[in-house]
């Protein structure tokens, strides 16, 4: 599967911190590999607009859409608890 980063994607993370963005780039590689690689933990976020989840570590997530072979990052956001 091919990965792409959205204009939004690629800004939040350049804001994000520098392990958060480590931890991102060994994440989407499993992503690439295997969606239901175990550490991603992904899982529909919103069905009406096809969106999904992921976990980058404890307190990070990314937002994705997957259309045709794509993997469409939408964002990097870290998650409320």
């Amino acid at each position: 599967m091919d990965i792409r980063l959205t204009p939004k994607a690629l800004e939040s993370y350049y804001e994000a911190p520098q392990d958060v963005q480590k931890a991102f780039d060994k994440q989407i590689k499993f992503l690439g590999s295997y969606l239901r690689y175990p550490s991603l933990r992904a899982k529909k976020y919103d069905e009406s607009e096809g969106i999904w989840q992921a976990r980058i570590n404890d307190n990070w997530r990314f937002y994705f859409q997957i259309r045709d072979s794509v993997y469409i990052i939408l964002k990097l956001k870290k998650h409320p608890k």
